[in-house]
């Protein structure tokens, strides 16, 4: 079990600390819900959270396979409903792992993200296109 202390400090900003490793981080309400946008909103924790997932997925499996994708990057787009109530509607990934596999890697490394535990943790009405690029 991982615990996670927060704190409210005010003017809708919050301090976490992870209890293992003792790394912090902060976060402000963006500014379409009235927030200064000074910091990560809760929702673009999700967002970061879903590419760090995947990409720390691939990067377990191609340790794995003895392949280096170090360099590899995520692109999330957050989308929020423009109705209530307020929500996260999508979130488009786009991962570019700059190194040449082959095919079948290409497919076994695609097939790792998608299968991420923050991906299959979404709520199925947040959409996640998830687009792949090699070179």
């Amino acid at each position: 079990m991982v615990s996670i202390q927060i704190e409210y400090q005010g003017d809708l900003h919050c301090h976490a600390v992870h209890d293992l490793s003792r790394a912090e981080l902060n976060t402000d309400a963006p500014v379409d819900n009235q927030g200064r946008g000074e910091s990560f909103s809760p929702t673009d924790l999700v967002a970061t959270a879903l590419g760090t997932c995947m990409l720390t997925v691939m990067g377990i499996l191609a340790r794995t396979l003895s392949i280096d994708i170090a360099g590899a990057t995520a692109t999330v787009e957050k989308q929020m409903t423009a109705t209530a109530p307020r929500r996260i509607q999508s979130l488009a990934v786009k991962i570019h792992v700059p190194c040449a596999l082959s095919a079948e890697n290409q497919q076994k490394l695609e097939r790792a993200a998608h299968t991420c535990p923050v991906h299959k943790s979404l709520h199925p009405d947040i959409q996640t296109p998830i687009t792949f690029t090699w070179s």
